[in-house]
């Protein structure tokens, strides 16, 4: 106790040094705090895109159907999907459930004929949860018993606009083409080449007639948070054994868990670059206040001080000054964000993206903890070298230093 009180007071006795080596500390500190921040806020941002644009939370489908081909799909749907649905909407942590119907099809508009990949929704309850599914030309399918939904690149090739007529014909699972004309509602874009230039989107009853069967192909959650996701699945796997549920980033383990395993590494390497520097930065200053000291130890030694005591001493003043640095850089950093940066800045397109993204930065209380670890670390080991440097002098060669 009287070696922190004494290595509290002795942070005042030089005000000019330990200032430098408060700002030292505290801009290095806040620029791995907000480091850390914009990381995370790219990949909420990557992450959030991909729930509300695509898959919700998760998907259900029945056993082992993803990633098999078989001769009739269909027979491997879910059937009785009303059942299903009632059983989630009272299971905790479930917001809304959201049945859905692919289907391969051709889409004809004049003399031209496209090949497109259909999803047949409940537009109704899809409209509010999938709003990273921007419409940029029309409205949204809601209610609208024979509106379509195209991708862009799907209506430029058909050279469709919101308010023409779209024919769709797929064969149903009885082997023979069914046709219906659709009214363009809106055309989207997600920001994935790929998805916008083959997608399309109509009333699941309309999909269900064009196939001819009463079933689901798969059902999308949409839950209260993403914690919730491991007991809604054990629930799933007790209750239908039948049926397994899947969550988004296996889902889309290419375009999103790839991108975010590729960003990771990525980041990664600055980061520790930057966090080289820091510690660099935290060291050296640690460093040079102690070795300008070798008087003031001198003393100390002089005065029947073991080597023990004046390393703990010093050790102490160290890990206070990291500690207090690194809350006053996180503050800062924290405070200058928010007021400067708190609408967040646009990115350019990630890998396999087409339109920018806007990104802000996320913050956890993890961060602090690590930031604040860090720094004390990088003082502790700075303060340990250059404590045993002065400490192990004789104690005339100290007080001989100037």
């Amino acid at each position: 106790m009287m070696t922190f009180f004494l290595a509290f007071r002795n942070l005042f006795r030089n005000i000019r040094r330990t200032i430098a080596v408060l700002l030292t500390v505290a801009l290095g500190a806040g620029a791995l705090f907000s480091f850390d921040g914009f990381i995370h806020g790219v990949l909420n941002e990557y992450r959030d895109t991909t729930i509300h644009a695509h898959y919700g939370y998760g998907q259900i489908h029945t056993k082992d159907y993803r990633g098999n081909v078989f001769e009739d799909p269909q027979a491997h749907w879910i059937p009785r999907a009303d059942i299903l649905e009632n059983t989630l909407l009272d299971q905790p942590g479930v917001a809304q459930v959201f049945p859905r119907v692919g289907f391969s099809a051709l889409l004809k508009k004049g003399k031209t004929t496209i090949n497109g990949a259909g999803q047949g929704i409940a537009a109704d309850r899809e409209a509010t949860f999938f709003h990273s599914l921007n419409v940029e030309e029309g409205e949204h399918l809601t209610t609208q018993e024979d509106g379509i939904l195209l991708g862009r690149g799907l209506a430029k090739a058909l050279n469709a606009s919101p308010g023409d007529a779209v024919t769709v014909m797929a064969t149903s699972n009885h082997g023979i083409i069914k046709k219906d004309t659709f009214t363009v509602t809106g055309i989207f874009h997600t920001g994935s080449l790929d998805f916008d230039s083959r997608a399309f989107r109509i009333q699941i009853d309309a999909a269900q007639r064009l196939l001819k069967t009463p079933r689901i192909e798969s059902v999308a959650l949409a839950l209260t948070s993403l914690s919730d996701w491991n007991s809604v699945s054990t629930f799933i796997q007790e209750q239908f054994p039948e049926l397994e549920a899947t969550p988004f980033d296996v889902l889309d383990e290419v375009y999103y868990q790839h991108s975010v395993d590729w960003l990771n590494a990525q980041y990664s390497v600055v980061q520790f670059i930057i966090l080289a520097i820091v510690l660099l930065g935290i060291f050296n200053a640690i460093s040079t206040s102690i070795l300008e000291r070798k008087q003031e130890i001198g003393n100390l030694r002089a005065n029947g001080e073991s080597i023990t005591r004046v390393l703990l001493l010093i050790l102490t003043e160290g890990v206070l000054l990291a500690f207090f640095g690194a809350l006053s850089g996180i503050f800062l950093s924290f405070a200058l964000l928010k007021l400067f940066v708190h609408q967040g800045f646009a990115m350019p397109p990630g890998p396999g993206m087409t339109k920018q993204f806007l990104v802000t930065f996320a913050f956890k209380p993890s961060m602090i903890v690590t930031t604040v670890a860090l720094s004390s670390l990088a003082a502790l080991i700075a303060s340990l070298l250059a404590g045993l440097r002065v400490a192990k002098m004789t104690i005339a060669k100290s007080l001989r230093s100037y």
